[in-house]
């Protein structure tokens, strides 16, 4: 074994998700290794570590939506896998270390204040992040067993054939295995987008579909000129600000509270909507007072077994399920951390909460004699859609209604008098992680798993759960108050008319004419769209499939979008359906659906568990079983 030459393993893709798959391929390499050297290839045009998205080289306005403490790259006692655990700091504790001495990482001078000053409540910028990962990757290159190496290419991978990987600065890895990890997929405009595309070029319009903000190039938009932009998630907070403050404009905070907005001049007016007509809610900025939560209570891995039938709808099969966990979630802090606002002894609503079905009368019932005031009781169909049904005279009543909403919103999220909605919000992660076991299992019709898991579902998780730090929010009433921003409404629809975009809604009856559109939003999964080049190539060639989703009645099947794998080992699945043996992919657009390539500590994160498990799958074509 000793005289074989080394193990080959290329990972297309250097940023978080590489970097956890190197650690883990380090982790378990006393046991799995053997004698035979392991040579890992890192490709990314990106620095290793950050990759793409987190690179230092972006705006410094642009932050993260998570907390310090609840973002780590390393494993612990939670993580359910075979590998070893291999502690390591959070974001904040290792910017604690940092700051106090314990820990020697080159931090670039521009964050060096934020680190020092950073409060487990702050939400840090990408570019501090940044730094982490950088050093999180040197840190697991220092660390490797004996017989691994890392050899790095800043160059982009253009074309695998058989065993050899083509790069752009005309190279080639010769590689016994390659590890895809990849991202959010790059895809070209879809059907609806591309007749906007085709229109706004008749017209001589400018439309931008759904992208990456940080990569988009809006040098184009001009001062005071009127824009229409769709979507009012996360990539909406990053072009708000990009276009705003990231153009000299500047926020001022005001004593009484809040701030005031002082323009350069040389912002657009952005009119925005979505189909909530709403921004996603602001990070909660407080923890739970009452007794630990028990999740998964409701739905866990034996009540997805329990559920009756073969061909399973989300909405009425499964979602009872998941809403009556994200009521015991909220009703279990209100209870506990907030006694004096209910009527019964938690245990006793408790007992009889677990016997009755999810909005049956009898739990209707139930929560009405113990929760007397309404505005405690949770209503998900409002929380869902708040401008659902509602129709105002004009586009100012619509814009001081929806004001009126996020300054709700922003007091909420910030009053520990309300922290029954940080209840519900666990429960929902809770819910989120449990969510592959019931996919996995097959039992979900075709059209309920592709428009109801993947589609409302995970909107709903990211409106309620992933939206933009308070300070966005009040960054947006300034800019509104400043008349930079206005509100479309719900339901936002737009279409080309008179040669010009014209967004109207079903919130008011006014519109608004442009001649600039922006889709505010990552494009969904769709090997079919793939924008890189290298997929594409696989994809023509049918080494690598768009995965479907088989009906387990009538056996139709959907196209999900995503890059087809096995998800007990992440191999690649060619268009056949045959494993490759020694091509493997990871990432939210595969068949796992993995969520981000870090995590809340002491979530047993599904990312690091198919981390390990790829690590040793490839750790045993290096040293096979004998």
């Amino acid at each position: 074994m000793a005289d074989h030459p080394p193990f080959t393993l290329a990972v297309v893709g250097a940023g978080p998700r590489g970097v956890g798959v190197l650690e883990r391929l380090g982790a378990n390499a006393a046991e799995l290794l053997g004698s035979r050297r392991l040579e890992v290839h890192l490709i990314d045009p990106f620095p290793p570590g950050p990759g793409r998205v987190w690179r230092y080289d972006q705006s410094p306005l642009l932050r993260m939506n998570s907390m310090p403490e609840d973002v780590t790259m390393f494993t612990d006692d939670s993580v359910k896998m075979a590998g070893p655990v291999r502690p390591g700091p959070s974001l904040l504790e290792w910017a604690r270390e940092v700051r106090d001495g314990g820990l020697d990482a080159d931090v670039p001078p521009d964050v060096v204040a934020e680190l020092t000053a950073l409060d487990p409540f702050d939400f840090p910028t990408r570019r501090l992040q940044s730094a982490y990962l950088r050093w999180v990757y040197q840190a697991v290159v220092e660390g490797l067993a004996e017989g691994i190496d890392v050899v790095e290419h800043a160059a982009r991978a253009v074309g695998v054939d058989g065993y050899d990987v083509s790069l752009s600065d005309g190279s080639t890895v010769s590689a016994d295995a390659v590890l895809f990890t990849v991202g959010h997929l790059d895809a070209e405009p879809d059907e609806r987008e591309r007749e906007l595309v085709s229109s706004a070029a008749r017209h001589g319009l400018s439309y931008y579909p759904a992208g990456y903000t940080a990569d988009v190039d809006y040098s184009g938009i001009e001062p005071g000129e009127t824009v229409l932009v769709r979507g009012f998630g996360l990539a909406f907070v990053d072009l708000m600000l990009l276009l705003t403050e990231g153009r000299g404009g500047r926020f001022e905070d005001l004593p009484c509270g809040g701030l005031r907005y002082h323009p350069s001049g040389a912002e657009p007016l952005l009119h925005v909507g979505s189909r909530r007509g709403v921004p996603y809610h602001a990070k909660i900025g407080y923890r739970l007072r009452g007794k630990p939560l028990r999740l998964p209570r409701f739905f866990d891995a034996y009540a997805i077994d329990a559920l009756a039938g073969d061909a399973l709808d989300f909405r009425a099969d499964v979602w009872p399920l998941v809403a009556k966990e994200l009521a015991w979630g909220y009703y279990s802090e209100l209870f506990t951390g907030h006694p004096d606002r209910v009527r019964l002894d938690f245990a006793v609503f408790a007992d009889a909460f677990a016997d009755l079905d999810w909005d049956s009368p009898g739990m209707r019932d139930l929560v009405a004699r113990a929760v007397p005031a309404e505005a405690d009781r949770l209503d998900l169909d409002r929380l869902d859609r708040p401008m659902a049904d509602r129709e105002f005279g004009s586009a100012e009543e619509y814009g001081k209604e929806l004001r009126e909403y996020v300054e709700a919103d922003l007091a909420r999220r910030a009053d520990q008098e309300f922290s029954a909605d940080l209840g519900a919000f666990m429960a929902l992660l809770s819910v989120y992680s449990q969510l592959p076991t019931l996919v996995h299992k097959g039992r979900l019709t075709a059209a309920s798993q592709v428009s109801d898991v993947d589609g409302w579902f995970h909107g709903f998780f990211s409106y309620y759960a992933s939206g933009p730090p308070p300070r966005r929010l009040e960054e947006l009433l300034a800019l509104q108050e400043a008349g930079l921003v206005s509100f479309a409404g719900a339901e936002m629809r737009v279409a080309v008319e008179r040669g010009v975009f014209v967004a109207s809604s079903a919130s008011h009856p006014e519109s608004v004419e442009a001649r600039t559109l922006i889709e505010a939003r990552l494009p969904g999964p769709s090997v079919t769209r793939a924008a890189d080049g290298l997929l594409r190539g696989l994809r023509d060639a049918g080494e690598l499939a768009e995965e479907t989703v088989a009906d387990p009645v009538t056996g139709a099947r959907l196209p999900s979008g995503r890059i087809h794998t096995r998800v007990s080992d992440s191999r690649l699945l060619d268009g056949t359906g045959r494993p490759h043996p020694h091509r493997f992919a990871v990432g939210p657009h595969t068949s796992a659906r993995s969520a981000a390539a870090f995590s809340r500590p002491r979530t047993n994160a599904p990312s690091f568990r198919q981390n390990d498990a790829v690590a040793r799958e490839i750790l045993a074509l290096v040293n096979p079983p004998s």
